[in-house]
């Protein structure tokens, strides 16, 4: 049996957990640049403000809501996700952390009981408000996509814990949760299976097997077997290596200088290589992308492909690289909004193909990348910079209503007055 715990409003709670003034009241948290509101209070959705709406449409109505609106804090939110991960392997090694906000974990056989397996999930809950000071849901089923469905259900309709395993009206529960709910079911599938009158959970899982393959492939196919109970999707226990990194991001102002270019690819370069050696993995080929504002015409997008002589996981040499493929494909004069770069053709560090004519020193280049690795563990990611980042990032990311670092910053701690 599986069970999905899912952080209630996350980002929002995030905020309201060390401001208490908040409790009660219409928050919304915004993403990169300050742009979209990518979280909600439940008084914002009762306000009917959308999920994802630009920040500049909704403007009018938020002030006049009164609304109090936050910038992204990920170090804040990468800290409290980690701790109620720690609190939740306190009941369970049998984790799978499938987002920031969202841990899939396997129940202990001896609740097998309906009631002893509501009473532990009640228990974890109530040990994660404790511990953390964050509202989570959790949703019982006998396969993840039932365990999905069941948080849904928990966070909107009962106490937060929602068990369908063995439920007595289960068939009318999936008859009235509507099919494009379904995790992995998508919008195009969600108005295909309309179209043919499946509209509800219930319904696809009486679909024909042959046609499902049809329409929905293999994976939808495997979709709905859970849904029928029988587990196709096993917890991943132990993520599989990323087949690909990406680093991208909006600038808070337009860039026309190749020095700021330069910069920026320079930050994502050594943020991507990080996680690449963490994952002790090396790429064969990077891609730089640099773009103009969408909306306005004339709109320039650029993107080059340089693949490595030797698969590489040295930051000095893809930062050479990005800045080589920025060459090739900056214009002078143009305003940039966007720069970035993805790492491709992944594979294990002791897989290498060596090229025939080229011998690079790679256990040099590996024990400068874990050097410095240790250096930024010990001391802090801005302690120590590569010179291509730049001191000062004039274009970095807008941020006017960022909260403060409580957890994770010496001189932002949380201070109480008496």
């Amino acid at each position: 049996m599986i069970a999905l715990v899912d952080c209630n409003n996350f980002y929002v709670e995030c905020e309201r957990l060390f401001q208490p003034r908040l409790s009660n009241k219409p928050v919304v948290v915004l993403s990169n640049n300050d742009g979209c509101i990518v979280s909600r209070s439940n008084e914002v959705k009762q306000l009917g403000i959308p999920m994802g709406i630009p920040v500049f449409q909704a403007r009018d109505e938020l002030l006049f809501e009164g609304v109090e609106m936050f910038s992204s804090n990920y170090a804040l939110y990468g800290d409290m996700s980690a701790r109620i991960i720690a609190t939740l392997r306190q009941f369970t090694s049998a984790i799978e952390v499938y987002s920031i906000d969202e841990s899939f974990i396997e129940l202990p056989k001896d609740k097998d009981k309906d009631k002893d397996r509501k009473a532990h999930c009640h228990h974890i809950k109530e040990t994660v408000k404790k511990w953390t000071g964050l509202p989570v849901s959790i949703g019982i089923g006998m396969t993840k996509s039932l365990a999905k469905l069941a948080n849904k259900v928990a966070k909107k309709y009962t106490s937060g814990v929602f068990d369908l395993v063995n439920h007595p009206r289960h068939e009318k529960v999936l008859d009235y949760i509507p099919v494009g709910d379904v995790w992995g079911i998508g919008k195009r599938y969600t108005e295909k299976l309309n179209q043919h009158g499946i509209e509800t959970v219930y319904q696809l899982t009486r679909a024909d097997d042959k046609w499902i393959q049809k329409h929905l492939t293999i994976t939808g196919l495997r979709i709905v077997m859970e849904l029928r109970g029988i587990p196709c999707l096993p917890l991943e226990l132990t993520p599989s290596p990323k087949k690909s990194i990406g680093r991208s991001r909006s600038f808070g102002r337009s860039v026309t200088k190749i020095e700021d270019l330069k910069q920026a690819l320079a930050m994502h370069v050594t943020s991507a290589a990080k996680v690449l050696r963490e994952e002790g993995s090396v790429a064969s080929c990077m891609q730089v992308v640099v773009e103009t504002n969408p909306f306005v015409e004339p709109y320039h997008g650029k993107h080059i492909t340089a693949k490595f002589e030797t698969p590489t996981a040295s930051t000095p040499a893809m930062i050479k690289c990005a800045h080589e493929g920025l060459m090739r494909i900056y214009r002078e004069g143009e305003s940039y909004t966007r720069a970035g770069i993805y790492l491709t053709d992944l594979c294990s560090e002791n897989a290498i193909q060596a090229s025939l004519f080229c011998e690079p020193n790679t256990e040099r280049s590996r024990d400068v990348m874990e050097v410095v690795d240790k250096l930024m563990v010990r001391f802090g990611r801005h302690k120590i910079k590569w010179a291509s980042e730049g001191l000062k990032q004039k274009w970095a990311m807008r941020q006017a209503h960022l909260s403060q670092r409580y957890t994770t910053k010496w001189d932002e701690i949380l201070k109480v007055g008496v």
